[in-house]
C-alpha cells in the first residue's frame, strides 16, 4: 500500500514507523529481524531501509602497490525489503539514491522493486563518499534528487530510458523525498531550499520525510512554509533520541542541525552516560507528544539498528 494511503486510512491518527540499515556485507538477516521484532507491537504500516553509496578501499599487492577498489558495505537494501515484507507483512520503503548508480542501473532496480510488489520509494541524492569533499555524480547517473524523482515519475507514466519501449508497463510508485527543517547544508538559503523541494513535489513526489530535529517549532515553521509555497503533501517528522553525550557534537557536525539550549544544558549536567540516555529519551517523549498534538501524520524514528530507545518512546506515545 502507498504511504499516502496509509496516512489517509488513519483518518488523522498519528502512525508509527522507523528506519533501519540493511545488514553489513557477509552478515545474516537475523540482526535486522532482531532490530524489528521489539517494535512490531506498535503496528508500523511501513519500515524504511536505507541505501548507502559505495566507497573505496585500498588493497595492497605483493609488489607494494595500492589498488583503489570500490565496495558497498551494506549492499542488500532490496533483498532486505523483500525479507521484511515476507516475514512481517508490512510495506518496506527502500531508499533510492543517485550516487553509485547509472541511470540504466537505477531503472533496472526500479523494475526489480516493481516485480517484488514494493509500492513506495524514498528518492534521495545521497551523501558524498568519505573520500570525497563533495558529492560527485556517477558517470551517466543522476546528479540531483529531482532528477531521480523525474525518472521514477516518468516510469509511472510508462516512459523508460529507451524510446523503443512503446508498450512498456507503467509503474505505480509512491515517491517520497527528504525535507530539511533547518535547511540543507549545501543550500545557500532556506527559500532556495523550498524552491527545490517544490520542484520535486511538482515532478511527482507525494510525501516528505524530514531530517531529524529537536525543536518542534522548527518543524511547525517548516510545515507552514511548505504550505505557503504550495507544497501540500504529507510531511513526516524524522526523529532520533540523543543517547550519549558525544552526540552533542556529532549530530550537529554530521547532520547540520541545532540542539536546543535546554536539552544541551540538561545533558551537560549529567554525570553518567546512563543519565544522558534518560534525558534524551524523556526529551523525545515530550517532543513526540507535542508533534502528535500538532497533527503529525507519522512519527518516524531513525533507529540505527538499536530498537530499545525507540521502543521506550513508543510505549509512552502509542
Amino acid at each position: 500500500m502507498k504511504i499516502i494511503d496509509h496516512i489517509s486510512n488513519a483518518k488523522g491518527k498519528t502512525l508509527f514507523s522507523f528506519e533501519l540499515l540493511p545488514p553489513i556485507k557477509g552478515q545474516s538477516i537475523k540482526g535486522i529481524f532482531d532490530a524489528i521484532d521489539p517494535l512490531m507491537e506498535f503496528n508500523p504500516p511501513f519500515i524504511d531501509v536505507t541505501y548507502l553509496r559505495e566507497d573505496y578501499i585500498y588493497k595492497q599487492h605483493s609488489n607494494g602497490l595500492l589498488e583503489k577498489v570500490a565496495y558497498r558495505k551494506r549492499p542488500s537494501t532490496v533483498a532486505t525489503c523483500a525479507a521484511i515484507m515476507n516475514k512481517y507483512k508490512v510495506d518496506a520503503v527502500p531508499h533510492l539514491i543517485c550516487g553509485g548508480f547509472t541511470k540504466e542501473e537505477t531503472e533496472n532496480a526500479l523494475i526489480d522493486l516493481q516485480f517484488l510488489g514494493i509500492d513506495n520509494v524514498l528518492a534521495l541524492r545521497g551523501d558524498a563518499r568519505k573520500s570525497d569533499s563533495m558529492f560527485i555524480p556517477t558517470p551517466n547517473g543522476h546528479a540531483y534528487a529531482s532528477d531521480l524523482v523525474k525518472h521514477v515519475s516518468d516510469m509511472n507514466k510508462g516512459k523508460y530510458l529507451h524510446d523503443d519501449m512503446d508498450s512498456a508497463e507503467k509503474t505505480d510508485f509512491c515517491i517520497g523525498v527528504a525535507g530539511y527543517p533547518e535547511k540543507h547544508f549545501e543550500s545557500p538559503n532556506l527559500d532556495t531550499d523550498f524552491s527545490y523541494l517544490k520542484l520535486k513535489v511538482d515532478m511527482g513526489a507525494e510525501f516528505i520525510v524530514t531530517q531529524m530535529f529537536f525543536d518542534n517549532q522548527k518543524y511547525k515553521a517548516f510545515v507552514e512554509k511548505c504550505r505557503a509555497h504550495g507544497i501540500n503533501v504529507p510531511i513526516i517528522p524524522g526523529l532520533k533520541p540523543i543517547t550519549n553525550s558525544k552526540q552533542l557534537i556529532g549530530l550537529p557536525k554530521i547532520f547540520h542541525l541545532d540542539i536546543p539550549l535546554d536539552l544541551t544544558n540538561a545533558i551537560q549536567a549529567c554525570s553518567t552516560e546512563k543519565q544522558v540516555k534518560e534525558v534524551g529519551i524523556e526529551w523525545m517523549i515530550n517532543q513526540c507528544k507535542e508533534l502528535r498534538e500538532m497533527g503529525a501524520p507519522v512519527l518516524h524514528f531513525y533507529t540505527m539498528g538499536n530498537p530499545e530507545p525507540t521502543k521506550r518512546i513508543a510505549q509512552a506515545i502509542f
